[in-house]
């Protein structure tokens, strides 16, 4: 098993703002996440959580605030050539973000091609276990119209293991699945905790994957964490949106 100590980079959030035209999306958010650990932020749909991750993984700047990763700040790590990156992130998009025209081995691969630090023997080799490592063997040279909706989850994922992330960024990774496909791509993401010990952040309004998952849950709410609590404690909230989430996820388990 990996030292998740080690393979892990901390990620510290401090005021983090974000505006759209007159809608002030995020308003002030602070949060600090430990090496190695595996951080569910939990929130409504349209709150924002999709916009943080976008902050923290630099595919957009906030307007204020200040984000380190690994200790360093986030913009000097965007500015450094990607040879000279001391960590790596990656980000599994909500709608896994495969381009059609290409197969599931030059989806996995495309960023290995990209920096071109690898010969095409050793790509080859990489694709090949990242896939095998989400139980997709086999199917390199499928196109994503091929695949089910799980099964595109589950390329879009060994896409950011081929990179070995230091941080991983999932948004809503089990959006539009079946109860028994979120289950096994839960059981995914707690695998390669396990195996990697990379930090590992999960977008989702899905309280029982998060609860199941999480060392600790972040709860957003009207732009500010409202809530950071280990799975344990978030049963005890007082907070009112955790209290309904607690409430649904009840509701949802009897079938009412």
């Amino acid at each position: 098993m990996a030292d998740t100590t080690q393979h892990g980079v901390a990620v510290e959030l401090s005021g983090i703002r974000k505006r759209y035209t007159d809608h002030e999306v995020l308003r002030g958010v602070d949060l600090n996440i430990e090496p190695g650990k595996l951080v569910a932020i939990l929130g409504q749909s349209g709150t924002g959580k999709s916009v943080l991750l976008r902050q923290i993984i630099g595919l957009e700047r906030p307007d204020a605030g200040r984000i380190v990763v690994g200790g360093v700040e986030l913009e000097r790590y965007l500015a450094m050539p990607p040879g000279q990156k001391p960590f790596r992130m990656a980000m599994v998009f909500q709608n896994a973000a495969l381009l059609a025209s290409l197969t599931v081995a030059e989806n996995v691969s495309l960023r290995l091609r990209e920096h071109g630090h690898q010969n095409s023997g050793e790509i080859t080799e990489i694709t090949r276990r990242a896939l095998e490592q989400v139980e997709l063997a086999g199917t390199e040279n499928k196109l994503p119209s091929e695949l089910s909706g799980g099964m595109r989850k589950r390329v879009a994922i060994a896409r950011a293991l081929a990179v070995d992330p230091e941080l991983i960024l999932y948004d809503e990774p089990t959006a539009d699945l079946d109860p028994i496909l979120t289950e096994e791509i839960g059981r995914l993401i707690g695998r390669i905790r396990e195996a990697r010990g990379s930090t590992q952040i999960i977008v989702t309004h899905n309280l029982p994957l998060a609860r199941t998952l999480a060392s600790r849950i972040a709860v957003l709410d009207q732009g500010r964490i409202a809530e950071y609590s280990t799975p344990e404690e978030l049963g005890r909230s007082s907070n009112p949106l955790t209290r309904e989430f607690l409430r649904a996820a009840t509701l949802e388990m009897r079938g009412d």
